[in-house]
């Protein structure tokens, strides 16, 4: 081929090739094409029908690894521009191989139709032979020979499908349909391993989606959609490892189901949740995990209520499998393996089911119950649930239900609860015993128990002794019931221990002792200390009942309450400021992020410039590797000239010189080998015909010689005879003389026949002898020998009892050590107790020290605070004073300055106010004080702030200085006088021997101006 051929072309060449008989010839020419360079630049339209003729051969040829490569190319070149070009190819490759696997069947089935020649004989001699060397039917044989390899090829075909679609988001939607197809294929044909391989690709290209999220067209699990496509897969895997019985992978499938619906954003279809709960009771129910079982069907039952269209039958008969899965819960399963592991493998067990916390047994009672799960059950399932959990009778208990499994293991829905509900009517029957009974013998148990055993489920066996013993020893074993059995007094004792410690609430015995008949000891003993302090409790609060706080108690309370409030306040703040630094912490990371985003950019930024050089290095090598091609396309051509005219020369092969472009060396060698297998062909057939010719002389030479055999067999007989009577007379001769001299020996030996008597019974003589010594040695010798080994057994023996005495010896000893060490341990255990009790005590009563001293502080803080506010109380009332005091002085001082302007009838008309403070002044000079001055407010600053005129008014009005005024006018002066100022030696001043003001301050004479001094600058 051409290496640069157009698309058409190529496609024509293939379908020649194919129309001859050359199939692989066309598919290698296919194949070519991927590598030519110009293969990414074809137009998509020509490409579809090249890849669909490219899929054909491949399935054809059965050609698996060469359509996964031509797959990669085109999707490559496609998944940009024509996603639907991609799902058609591979939905006709897939198409073509189912196909090829149903033909392959129509004719192994054809074939073992026509592989029987007789009818009636069942079996051959040759079906018998194989059957024994292989073990296989006719059948099988087949399959294996027709069927089984093209199901292997479409079992690759889907393995190549979805290695082609993974992590693609445009493929997305034609991938999880391969994947679905894919299912249906193994669970056709029951395929279990290749399910599993199936299961671990689909994880691991789940789990590389992160891996590859920073390529284009990556899968976004965020997506509704694409998490919804992963969600209906990973259900039809789950539907399809519950057909095909693989429980492992079908919780491995759950779990694939859980991780995905903890992804979603929205919560799932109800439909959808209904399914996965009642696969996971088949799980569960197969696993023989009886409380997960009857959780995921109560889990079911509230699904399928919520989302309704269920018929009342249905819903009947849905009811009853929820309460029996809940009472088919063994009571009392307590976990033999570690807390820690049996808390893991609960957590993720209830994780997958959507719960908070384990289940119990009489959690998943109570919430059957809550929905109205017994009175939709059947008649049978309530009268169980009567029996087990209402009725308190252990010696019709057995009894009362074997009808009841009866009528349960008839139905199939049923049917597999009937062991698990043996098991717990046991257990609820020892329950009940041991609060009657403090002992019951063996006998009248197994009597008791006697209804069970007619109670038989197909696959399991019946209820033995044997079982039951087991059961109980389990029991005890556990810890959920203590018993002690006497095999030989034929009893069981139930032992009832006072100090024996707290029972699991989710035990057997925790759950009848809610309804016990009486409390047992133990029961007894550990609730008899509380039950004391709550009555003592209740005399207390009668007797002297809670009194009303008070008002400091309440202010205690409050400053209580502030004081958590400041608290909650700082660790608020606290908490403030790790919000703020993780926010910063944060931000550092996403700018950490950023740069790591930057230098994998830049990765592979560099990674893609290294795949250009390599790219371009390829190509380089392509163009040597084509130029190569080239010349020894040409050195082959020359070849091929040279080889047809050496054979033209020769004669042996006649070659048309105007067809030498289209042979090669290869036609020129396969026409000298067509040449000489004709010139073979003829030298066998003259061969042939020479040996024919040979054939027919000599059965002409025999048919002339049958005449003349008589002849010579006659002559042949006649010697023969002679030869015979010669022969028998010389025998006859020997055997003669033989005899004469075997008679002469004799009559020799008979003379010495005497002595070899003698000597013969000398040496049995002597030989017995010896053989009797060597018995009587031998018997000694064994006799010897035995009492050795009687000594070394007795001594072994004694041996023996010494070491197992001193075994014992040893044992006692570790023993001893071990109760003196365990008795040291429990005393210096009881010992760190007390120093533990003392230290608390300690702590206590320092504690209550320290609360007594800051109660104290407290107190003397606010006797200090009250002391602090009465004497800041008489500081205000003395400035108050002061200040009044200073007012009045200002306001007589004010009216002297009047009286001086006034005329002496105004003046001596004046009095002073009776009942007013004044200094120590002369009553006849005192001027009047102001009637209407009241006490000035209090203010930051002792003196008062000066105000313009606010004196000149204190010792007269307006009309009063106008009056002055006029007067000064009439009497003829023309300037008016000027008034006294307050520091005038006119004021009378204070007699030195006046007490001084004893409110601590001091007063600073001031200067005011009077209103009469205003009035002259008017005038002026």
């Amino acid at each position: 081929m051409a290496p640069f051929s157009k698309p058409e072309t190529v496609l024509k060449q293939a379908e020649g090739l194919v129309s001859v008989g050359q199939t692989h010839a066309a598919l290698q020419s296919l194949t070519e094409m991927f590598s030519s360079k110009r293969f990414r630049s074809t137009p998509l339209a020509s490409l579809e029908p090249i890849m669909l003729r490219f899929i054909e051969l491949c399935v054809e040829l059965r050609k698996g690894r060469t359509a996964k490569e031509g797959l990669m190319q085109y999707k490559n070149i496609a998944q940009n521009s024509s996603v639907a070009s991609i799902e058609v190819v591979i939905n006709r490759f897939i198409q073509l191989a189912d196909a090829k696997v149903q033909e392959a069947q129509e004719k192994a089935d054809k074939a073992v139709a026509l592989d029987v020649d007789d009818l009636e004989a069942s079996e051959t001699p040759e079906s018998i032979l194989l059957g024994a060397v292989s073990g296989d039917q006719s059948k099988d044989r087949t399959d294996r020979a027709l069927v089984t390899p093209w199901l292997k090829f479409l079992w690759e075909s889907y393995r190549t499908a979805l290695e082609t679609l993974k992590n693609n988001a445009r493929l997305e939607t034609i991938y999880q349909q391969i994947a679905q197809q894919a299912f249906k294929f193994c669970l056709k044909h029951q395929r279990k391993v290749e399910f599993r391989r199936l299961c671990e690709t689909l994880r691991l290209h789940l789990a590389n989606v992160a891996k590859y999220s920073h390529q284009p067209h990556s899968i976004n699990l965020s997506d509704p959609d694409t998490l919804q496509h992963h969600l209906d897969t990973r259900f039809a895997q789950l539907n399809t490892s519950v057909e095909l019985e693989l429980w492992q992978e079908a919780f491995r499938s759950v779990e694939d189901v859980h991780n995905l619906l903890t992804m979603a954003k929205k919560a799932p279809r109800p439909a959808m949740m209904a399914n996965y709960y009642e696969k996971l009771t088949k799980i569960f129910l197969m696993s023989g995990n009886a409380l997960y079982h009857a959780a995921a069907w109560g889990r079911y039952y509230s699904v399928v209520s919520a989302i309704g269209g269920k018929s009342e039958e249905e819903m009947r008969r849905l009811a009853g499998q929820v309460l029996v899965s809940a009472l088919a819960v063994p009571v009392g399963i307590q976990s033999e393996e570690g807390a820690e592991e049996s808390k893991g493998k609960s957590g993720r067990l209830s994780s997958l089911l959507g719960l908070t916390r384990t289940p119990t047994r009489a959690g998943l009672l109570r919430e059957a119950l809550s929905r109205n799960v017994l009175k939709l059950s059947p008649e049978s399932v309530k009268s169980l649930y009567n029996v087990l959990e209402v009725t308190f009778d252990p010696l019709t208990l057995c009894s009362s239900v074997a009808p009841l499994l009866k009528t349960l293991a008839s139905d199939s829905s049923y049917a597999s609860y009937v062991p698990l509900l043996q098991h717990a009517l046991l257990s609820r029957l020892l329950s009940q015993l041991s609060q009657v009974y403090s002992s019951i013998t063996i006998s009248n148990l197994l009597e008791l128990v006697t209804p069970l055993r007619e109670v038989a489920v197909e696959g399991t066996g019946s209820y033995d002794n044997e079982q039951v013993e087991a059961y109980v020893m389990g029991c005890a074993r556990r810890g959920e019931l203590n018993v002690r059995v006497d095999h030989a007094a034929g009893s069981i004792t139930f032992i009832d221990s006072p100090f024996a410690a707290v029972e699991d609430p989710s035990s057997s015995t925790s759950m009848v002792n809610i309804s016990a008949v009486q409390p047992s000891t133990a029961e007894f003993v550990r609730t008899r200390l509380g039950n004391v302090a709550l009555s003592l409790h209740n005399s207390l609060t009668t007797l002297y009942p809670p009194s009303v706080p008070n008002e400091e108690e309440q202010q205690a309370k409050f400053a209580a309450l502030a004081a958590a409030t400041q608290a909650e306040r700082k660790a608020l703040q606290i908490r403030r400021a790790l919000v703020a630094r993780r926010r910063e912490l944060l931000s550092e990371l996403s700018v950490r992020k950023e740069k790591e985003e930057a230098s994998r950019r830049a990765e592979i930024l560099r990674r893609q410039q290294e795949e250009e050089a390599r790219r371009a290095a390829q190509e380089l090598r392509n163009k040597e590797v084509e130029r190569a091609r080239r010349e020894i396309e040409n050195i082959r051509v020359e070849e091929a000239k040279k080889l047809a005219q050496s054979l033209k020369e020769k004669g042996t092969l006649k070659v048309d010189i105007k067809d030498m472009e289209s042979l090669s060396t290869d036609n020129l060698m396969r026409l000298q080998v067509e040449q000489l297998e004709k010139e073979k062909k003829e030298l066998n057939e003259r061969m042939r015909v020479l040996a024919k010719r040979l054939d027919h002389i000599e059965r002409a030479y025999r048919k002339e010689e049958r005449p003349l055999l008589a002849k010579d067999y006659e002559l042949q007989q006649a010697n023969d005879r002679a030869v015979f009577e010669a022969t028998q007379k010389a025998r006859l001769e020997a055997h003669r003389a033989a005899f004469q001299q075997d008679i002469e020996t004799k009559h020799r030996l008979t003379r010495m026949l005497d002595d070899y008597n003698k000597l013969k019974e000398s040496i049995q003589s002597r030989r017995g002898e010896e053989f009797a010594r060597k018995k009587e040695l031998a018997q000694k010798k064994m006799e010897e020998e035995k009492a050795k080994r009687r000594a070394a057994v007795l001594k072994a023996r004694e041996e023996e009892r010494l070491k197992r005495e001193e075994e014992e010896r040893i044992q006692r000893e570790k023993e001893e050590e071990a109760a003196r060490l365990e008795a040291e341990r429990l005393a210096e255990q009881r010992r760190k107790e007390e120093e533990e009790e003392a230290a608390r005590a300690a702590a206590e009563q320092k504690k209550r020290e320290e609360e007594e001293r800051a109660a104290a502080m407290r107190k003397q803080r606010e006797e200090e605070r009250q002391q602090a506010l009465e004497a800041a109380r008489r500081q205000q009332q003395r400035e108050e004073e002061a200040l009044r005091r200073q007012a009045e002085r200002k306001a007589q001082q004010a009216a002297a300055a009047s009286t001086a302007r006034a005329p002496a009838p105004a003046a001596a008309a004046a009095a002073p106010e009776a009942g007013v403070w004044r200094r120590g002044t002369p009553v006849s000079s005192a001027p009047p004080a102001r009637a209407g001055v009241a006490t000035p407010p209090r203010s930051e600053s002792p003196a008062p702030k000066y105000r313009p005129g606010a004196l000149a008014g204190a010792g007269t009005t307006w009309r009063a200085r106008m009056a002055a005024k006029e007067a000064g006018g009439a009497s003829g002066e023309t300037t008016p006088a000027r008034p006294a100022s307050p520091a005038s030696p006119a004021s009378p001043a204070p007699p030195k021997d006046a007490p001084k003001d004893d409110d601590g301050f001091q007063t600073v004479p001031q200067k005011k101006w009077g209103a009469s001094r205003l009035g002259a600058r008017r005038a002026a």
